[in-house]
């Protein structure tokens, strides 16, 4: 129901805001820009596409998804024949018993939001999507009511769009592209800032769901993963740009060979019938990419009609002038598009951010904020559409308050750390 009435209100604000813009300010092309405007027309003064253009975008993507959800499904199909996702979930289970209290021992969605939490923080976003939308299917077989998202869907997604991410390649990418002096200095205040949304995600959701955080299993699996990803920032903090992408591409590639070659050999230590069991888990990745296609393309639309529309800079110049009457510096806001439209589109504050590189320099305060906010949370809106959608889920709680919420402490942690890193 909340994602409903946020859906609507982009829409009918994008229209109105389009209106005025037309009426009284003369702006008379504009609805031709939101309906059928291209980004690469050079004759489109706003690049960005509009409503035709952005639901091809939206067929492309999941005609992409089909292959990357059919291939990562058929896969955990077998690892789940095998017994390997139960091995996984027993591995687990006394960490994720006390964060998620209401699953039983050694089910099957524990291995799989594993899975899912570890190629997040690889930053395997193709292998992190199927494993996710697999752990909320296996959520939804302990969901009592079908039509409202219970405490452990809530609490996985919570943690899911924290982002937890180990080193944020592409935006390194981008900064080295954009020939900054240093493109990896925004790499540990990023993984402070995702670390820290991850642990406030873990905090709101477990007040609301009256989890107490404080037990000692909870406490020890939370200190040994910081102790982990502290060895790895120390030695990424060692590399420059083109070797920290070198080891982040063997580590995430080769881990994932790792686990198909594995999954393989355990099938075969059962005796499965691995092909047939890659095939009817491949046919669910089909189904449930199928499935997703709507939410997809009514989250892509409703974004791009906000942008298109000329909203999201009002709300931007809004801001500029709010922050300016309390204090002389606001060079964080010239950073903020990136952070705004982040829990929207990744795609979109990309683009944000590489605009923001263009207008001030890459080695600015506000292009490395931006680099950060980039780096540092998932997409909100995007995964509570496509998650709760794959599972038919209509009531999302309290779960888009939580999300947002968490991501409003990544971004005052983002400006706090760019304040201390950079001055």
């Amino acid at each position: 129901m909340a994602l409903s009435r946020i859906w609507s209100a982009f829409i009918i604000i994008a229209i109105v805001v389009a209106g005025i813009k037309c009426f009284f300010f003369g702006e008379t092309q504009i609805f031709t820009w939101m309906v059928s405007g291209k980004a690469s027309d050079p004759t489109n003064p706003l690049k960005i596409d509009g409503i035709i253009e952005t639901c091809w975008v939206a067929v492309e993507i999941c005609l992409k998804l089909i292959g990357i959800l059919s291939l990562f499904i058929g896969f955990m199909n077998i690892a789940e024949k095998a017994g390997g996702i139960r091995l996984l979930s027993r591995i687990v289970g006394p960490f994720f018993s006390k964060l998620f209290p209401e699953i039983p021992k050694g089910h099957p969605s524990m291995g799989h939001m594993i899975m899912n939490f570890s190629a997040n923080l690889l930053g395997l976003d193709n292998a992190a999507t199927p494993f996710g939308l697999k752990a909320m299917q296996s959520l939804q077989e302990l969901n009592p009511n079908k039509d409202v998202a219970s405490n452990s869907q809530i609490m996985f997604l919570c943690l899911h769009a924290a982002g937890l991410n180990l080193i944020p390649v592409s935006v390194i990418a981008v900064r080295a592209a954009q020939n900054a002096s240093n493109p990896t200095d925004i790499f540990i205040p990023c993984m402070i800032v995702t670390f820290v949304g991850t642990i406030a995600a873990m905090i709101i959701v477990s007040i609301k769901q009256k989890i107490n955080l404080l037990q000692p299993v909870i406490l020890l699996w939370v200190l040994g993963i910081s102790i982990v990803i502290g060895l790895l920032v120390m030695y990424v903090v060692s590399l420059n740009a083109a070797g920290i992408q070198l080891f982040s591409g063997m580590l995430s590639n080769g881990l994932i060979l790792l686990v198909f070659i594995l999954i393989v050999l355990g099938g075969i230590y059962k005796k499965t019938d691995i092909f047939s069991d890659f095939v009817d888990g491949a046919k669910n990745g089909f189904d449930t990419a199928i499935r997703i296609i709507p939410y997809i393309l009514g989250i892509l639309v409703a974004v791009s009609m906000l942008r298109t529309s000329g909203a999201f800079d009002a709300v931007i110049n809004g801001m500029k002038h709010f922050f300016a009457m309390f204090s002389p510096d606001t060079r964080f806001v010239d950073g903020l598009p990136t952070a705004l439209i982040r829990p929207l589109s990744g795609g979109a504050a990309r683009g944000m951010m590489v605009s923001t590189m263009a207008a001030y320099g890459p080695d600015s305060f506000a292009s490395r904020l931006s680099g950060i906010f980039q780096g540092a949370s998932d997409t909100t809106f995007y995964v509570v559409a496509v998650y709760f959608g794959s599972v038919s889920i209509k009531n999302t709680r309290y779960a888009i308050g939580a999300m947002l919420l968490a991501d409003l402490v990544c971004i005052i942690t983002a400006i706090t750390l760019a304040y201390l890193f950079f001055g």
